[in-house]
């Protein structure tokens, strides 16, 4: 079978053309379809050979929590109509990865122990988009066992200042 890549790249492609006069809007139906897609007993609905194309359609519009746009319903109906329900994610992956190249930003995940003040989370945007010399588009994801710090993810680029991280480098240095 094809790469996921290969598969998901034309329709990430034609999305990003069709949708150039709002991309942030689809950006954000996108996302949700994505994770809607990404549920396994979905999937397994929609591999039964019993299952139409228009139920499918019809349990993810119904699960959609926001009426979605045409141009989605559109490109939702083309995805499970070709079978490609399962490189939603991927095409969601690479839908975002044109939008951040023609914004010339990127996203970044913050993985932190402890929740981030909107302020706070504004200044270390500020400090990050200096670090890596790009603007970010950030995120955060609660990580418990970081104990403080946080750990910071921009594409393959890992800016760890937790906690954890400084105790682990110790017990290197202390063990060599």
């Amino acid at each position: 079978m094809a790469e996921l890549a290969t598969i998901a790249r034309p329709y990430a492609e034609a999305l990003f053309k069709a949708a150039a006069a709002d991309l942030a809007a689809a950006a954000v139906w996108v996302d949700a379809l994505k994770d809607i897609a990404g549920n396994t007993q979905l999937l397994q609905f929609a591999d039964n050979p019993n299952a139409t194309a228009a139920q499918v359609f019809d349990v993810i519009t119904g699960v959609a929590q926001a009426e979605l746009p045409e141009m989605a319903r559109n490109f939702l109906r083309t995805v499970i109509e070709n079978g490609r329900l399962a490189v939603l994610p991927e095409i969601a992956a690479q839908f975002r990865a044109l939008k951040n190249a023609q914004s010339g930003s990127s996203d970044a995940v913050v993985f932190s122990a402890f929740a981030i003040e909107a302020g706070a989370l504004a200044e270390l945007g500020g400090t990050l988009e200096k670090r890596f010399g790009r603007k970010l588009n950030l995120s955060v994801e609660l990580q418990p066992e970081l104990i403080g710090g946080v750990r910071v993810v921009v594409g393959d680029e890992v800016l760890d200042c937790s906690v954890k991280a400084r105790l682990e480098q110790m017990k290197v240095a202390l063990t060599a």
